[in-house]
């Protein structure tokens, strides 16, 4: 779970993580948040043994914070490694069935835009830019995904292992794209769960112009350089 600036959410929402996974362990990672959220975490793992504190000392985007943590849990052996935000907007009691879903599939991702699914509180703005990222992804990447850029996802610990992470150079939440794409080309098998995805009632969203332009642009050449090997592989 990364967090910047997530003082008026982190307490709530580990609570809750630790009531829908009483067993697992929950890794916070802060980009050393000005408003003391890394304090907070401090405390929660003070009194709770399941929660770790990894602090990092600068803000280096979701993408670097996220493997961080995979690199964590791999490094001790985990065999299932969940991301999700501090937010709020995930909600902790889809974990189960999001976790459960592994049991037929390398990775689990919840879904807003599949049958099910759905968000709450959201502007109508946010939906359709996120709509169309994914619609888009689509037609670029041909992955049968219905929300690609979902950050509320499980992994296989073999998944992870898998798709060669030391390659990714993905900073914002085009991550999870290319995330995505890596396990769908490793030829294994994807899964979405609907989730309820609420917009966080405090603080501030970390999504900018250039977050959108980066998943825009990488998208695009990601598609180009698969309509290349295609067209190679035809022509061999």
């Amino acid at each position: 779970m990364p967090t910047y600036n997530e003082r008026q959410n982190l307490e709530s929402v580990t609570g809750r993580v630790r009531a829908a996974l009483p067993e697992a362990d929950l890794l916070v990672v802060d980009d050393n948040s000005p408003d003391g959220t890394g304090d907070i975490a401090d405390k929660l793992a003070e009194t709770d043994p399941h929660i770790q504190v990894m602090h990092r000392t600068e803000k280096a985007g979701l993408g670097k914070a996220y493997m961080a943590g995979f690199a964590w849990a791999l490094q001790r052996g985990y065999d299932v490694v969940v991301e999700m935000d501090a937010d709020g907007s995930h909600l902790p009691e889809h974990l189960p069935v999001l976790v459960g879903a592994l049991a037929h599939a390398d990775l689990s991702i919840g879904s807003r835009w599949m049958p099910g699914g759905r968000v709450v509180n959201w502007p109508k703005s946010r939906e359709v830019l996120s709509r169309g990222a994914n619609v888009y992804t689509r037609l670029m990447l041909g992955l049968g995904v219905h929300d690609a850029t979902a950050g509320f996802r499980a992994y296989r610990a073999s998944t992870l292992r898998t798709i060669s992470l030391d390659q990714v150079q993905s900073a914002g939440y085009c991550f999870q794209i290319d995330l995505t794409n890596r396990v769908a080309e490793a030829g294994l098998t994807i899964t979405e769960v609907p989730i309820t995805f609420v917009e966080r009632e405090h603080g501030i969203s970390k999504m900018s112009n250039n977050i959108i332009m980066e998943a825009f642009w990488r998208v695009a050449q990601w598609g180009v350089a698969k309509r290349l090997r295609r067209l190679r592989s035809r022509r061999g």
